[in-house]
């Protein structure tokens, strides 16, 4: 049988059959209407990832990829930010960023939920760590790969602006793209993912416009403040780098 036929099989009858027998076992999971909005936005993403595998997996077989200028290795410039190596001698201002409410996530641990010891986190052999400055090469935040694994070519990204006064103005976006790009080219990773809290919708627009997709959704993942949180996957891949676009 075709690709053709097949597909002239499928019903609306079928699709709606298949849909109430996902529904029933949904519903037992507790799905809220939400859920099932990112259910469907997760099926489109696999779907356009498999009718793009020819091409995805040419590329997966000939990884070489076009060095983006600047990128190849630190420091890193662009318009407005500049990122160099995280060297000790910065550990007294990074622990003043990571007392901020706003930068304890980044110490957060996404399977215990308890804050790492910065120094053990920004220093061992598994992190790449870089310091955002200003082009004047004032230092504002913070950008990492951590849990690097050089096999399986993946790394986890984490992002802080600690200087309050530079927060929302974009320099955050400009950052981490071209951290991204240093991941791709200079450290050769095939998947980049994230772990945000839900409530963090900035960040989780921020990550979209990026180029991150939705993974997964870790329910209750981590208690702190109180409360329980759930904690968002999201990753960008290599092979699908070119469908960032500009941001």
């Amino acid at each position: 049988m075709t690709t053709s036929e097949a597909q002239a099989l499928i019903t609306d009858r079928t699709i709606e059959a298949m849909a109430r027998g996902f529904y029933r076992e949904a519903a037992s999971y507790g799905f809220k209407q939400v859920d099932y909005v990112k259910f469907a936005n997760a099926l489109l993403d696999l779907s356009m990832r498999q009718n793009g595998k020819g091409e995805a997996t040419l590329r997966a077989e000939n990884p070489r990829r076009t060095a983006v200028p600047g990128a190849t290795r630190l420091p890193l410039v662009g318009e407005r930010v500049k990122i160099r190596a995280f060297e000790r001698k910065d550990l007294d201002l990074v622990r003043r960023w990571l007392d901020d409410p706003h930068g304890r996530y980044f110490l957060l641990s996404r399977t215990t939920a308890r804050s790492l010891d910065p120094e053990d986190l920004l220093t061992r052999d598994d992190s790449v760590v870089g310091v955002i400055t200003l082009l004047d090469d004032a230092p504002i935040g913070l950008l990492a790969y951590l849990d690097v694994d050089r096999v399986q070519r993946k790394a986890e990204l984490r992002k802080l602006i600690g200087e309050p006064a530079h927060r929302g103005k974009g320099l955050a976006h400009e950052a981490t793209r071209l951290w991204i790009d240093y991941g791709l080219t200079s450290l050769h990773l095939r998947k980049i993912y994230v772990n945000t809290l839900d409530t963090n919708i900035r960040n989780i627009k921020l990550n979209r416009d990026l180029g991150f997709k939705v993974e997964g959704l870790l329910r209750d993942e981590c208690f702190f403040d109180g409360q329980y949180h759930d904690i968002i996957r999201m990753a960008l891949w290599a092979d699908e780098v070119g469908d960032r676009g500009e941001a």
